[in-house]
């Protein structure tokens, strides 16, 4: 029998890990990185891997204390590997593997978790994959593990992290497990105290509710456990603070962590309720099994305050105090992103799971929801059918044909097609009321984003960063006497990936002219493979068609080199430069580079 068991559960893993193989892996190398904050990621864990430098993060010259090293040391380990310019010519495979990954990872996690404790009810061995495809086809979840930022690895190690937490919990084993407490200090090594402060959140919350919480403590040992975790995590905070001293406190800590939290940084204000929008977007088409399942784990969770509940059968209750509490910090937040709800996914896919198993005896609410669902699907459905009239209100610069292209590509047919074939098997589905139709229009979804997702992601490379790419290529071309590189106007990161060339970004604005003559001869940096030669006579710049039609940069002397997408290569004589200066000076134009810190990584 314990086989039969152990080899159910090694089938179940296994088909788990071919779906997240196929979603977060398939082609992953196949598109160029996007701007503008994953090539910065990138960057930076090249530079320790080709520099040797594994301490602390740089890019362009410029420190970076944007995050913990975690996600810089993974990518730097990918491009450590041999060969590596030859399997990963793009630079993306090394670059997105460590968001990919931590995704499969807590994904098999989830799976594992809900097959090894069933929860009171569940009598369908599809809970544990429902539970895990609700994870990994969140819209949220299949953008950013398929990105160069450490926000699916924070999510990944502070997910496993909070679940092991709990099967520590719930387990009769007497054994010591410090696994939790590793993966807790890799979170923490990955985005800072934000990771901790969610840990302490949910088990407070879930600990507030369990009439035997002092056992349930001592179970997870905190004290062992943070020990643990300090060990894992404070010793860079530690070697950098000493090596670098107050801008490491200031940019890290100061600016990154408490000015992020307590002001808005980056124009990123959103009102109170902007979480809520997030939550329903992350779990589409499957949003109303999410309120669903929180309504359900509420129930249980009352019942948990009045008189306790089995904690082998709590993970629900479990999951709806990890969602609340990552809902109320970012709440709280006076910055406020997406991708800062991709913590609290797990716990929404293990309460959509809830829902999945809530429904099988509730025929009435079975109803209502799928018709719900079901209108939903039919929603995206007209959408795209109405596709002429809001693809003419897309305007972006960067891709001024965007709209044209997605029609000639076929994507938008394609994606007709597939929302009216979901729409009509949910609706057949609902007639003959099956009870797993959730988990076969997970695989229909399944299915329905490999045939989607692909040439999206191709269409969007070759309409927005080939051009910088063909552009970084004439760059190496055409450059003489190692110049110096500017890009003006759209601020591209891409740019010093490829051509691995210390780069000023400037604004259009007629400041911009007097700044770069400035920074030419104030700001000098060096990169590990990039020594400018800041005293060459000439310059390049790449400068993208609405900046380049300013009459401050139009009327400087240029040679035109080629042009790429919108993006112009010139080079210009620095005397020539000086001279536009000096005209805008007369008229009144002041250098604000130091105070604006245009390039603040």
């Amino acid at each position: 029998m314990r086989f039969i068991k152990s080899k159910k559960r090694l089938l179940t893993l296994l088909v788990i890990l071919v779906f997240g193989t196929l979603i977060f892996l398939l082609g992953l190398g196949s598109t160029g990185l996007v701007d503008e904050t994953p090539p910065l990621f990138a960057a930076a864990g090249r530079a320790m891997s080709e520099s040797g430098d594994w301490l602390t993060p740089k890019v362009n010259g410029i420190l970076r204390f944007d995050k913990p090293p975690l996600i810089y040391w993974l990518i730097g380990l990918f491009y450590s590997l041999p060969k590596n310019e030859v399997w990963d010519s793009f630079g993306t495979i090394s670059a997105r593997l460590p968001s990919a990954l931590a995704s499969l990872f807590l994904m098999l996690v989830i799976g594992d978790t809900i097959y090894c404790w069933p929860q009171s009810g569940e009598k369908k061995t599809f809970s544990p994959i429902v539970a895990s495809l609700g994870f990994a086809l969140s819209p949220l979840i299949i953008i950013w593990s398929r990105t160069a930022v450490s926000d699916a690895l924070l999510c990944g190690m502070l997910g496993i992290s909070l679940l092991l937490l709990w099967r520590r919990m719930a387990s009769d084993s007497k054994d010591k497990c410090n696994s939790p407490w590793i993966f807790l200090g890799l979170a923490i090594l990955t985005k800072g105290p934000v990771a901790f402060v969610l840990a302490a959140l949910t088990i407070t919350t879930f600990l507030f509710c369990q009439k035997d919480w002092k056992s349930l403590l001592i179970k997870i040992n905190p004290k062992r456990g943070l020990l643990i975790t300090v060990i894992i995590c404070l010793p860079w905070y530690v070697l950098e603070l000493i090596k670098e001293g107050k801008p490491f406190w200031d940019s890290f800590f100061g600016y990154h962590n408490f000015q992020r939290y307590t002001s808005v940084v980056n124009n990123h204000a959103e009102p109170l309720w902007f979480f809520i929008y997030i939550m329903i977007i992350g779990s589409l088409p499957f949003t109303p099994f999410l309120f669903h399942g929180i309504f359900e784990a509420f129930n249980d969770f009352k019942i948990s305050l009045k008189k306790g509940c089995n904690i082998s059968e709590s993970l629900f209750i479990y999951s709806l105090c990890w969602l609340f509490s990552v809902f109320t910090f970012f709440t709280i937040s006076a910055t406020k992103l997406p991708s800062y709800w991709l913590p609290a996914i797990p716990a929404a896919a293990i309460l959509i799971s809830n829902s999945f198993t809530k429904l099988q005896n509730q025929k009435k609410a079975f109803s209502y929801l799928w018709i719900i669902n079901l209108l939903i699907l039919f929603g995206f459905s007209i959408a795209f059918f109405l596709s002429n009239i809001w693809l003419g209100s897309i305007n972006d610069p960067e891709m001024p044909n965007l709209a044209s292209e997605l029609l000639s590509s076929g994507i938008i047919l394609k994606a007709r097609l597939f929302f009216f074939a979901f729409s009509f098997i949910g609706l057949i589905f609902l007639v003959i009321r099956s009870k797993n139709i959730l988990f076969y229009l997970q695989i229909f979804l399944f299915f329905g984003q490999l045939f989607l997702m692909s040439p999206i992601r191709i269409l969007a490379d070759n309409t927005r960063q080939v051009p910088l790419r063909n552009i970084s290529k004439l760059i190496l071309n055409s450059r003489q006497g190692s110049e110096t590189l500017a890009m003006i106007g759209i601020r591209k990161p891409s740019l010093h990936f490829y051509t691995k060339q210390i780069v000023f970004y400037e604004s259009s604005a007629e400041e911009g002219v007097v700044n770069l003559l400035e920074r030419f001869k104030f700001d000098r940096r060096i990169n590990f493979q990039d020594k400018p030669n800041y005293d060459n006579e000439s310059f390049l710049i790449v400068i993208d068609e609405y900046s380049s039609r300013e009459e401050h940069w139009s009327n400087i002397n240029h040679q035109k080199l080629g042009v790429h997408g919108i993006y112009n290569l010139w080079r210009i004589k620095k005397s020539d430069l000086e001279a536009q200066a000096i005209n805008l000076q007369s008229d009144g134009f002041e250098s604000n580079w130091r105070s604006k810190q245009v390039e603040k990584f």
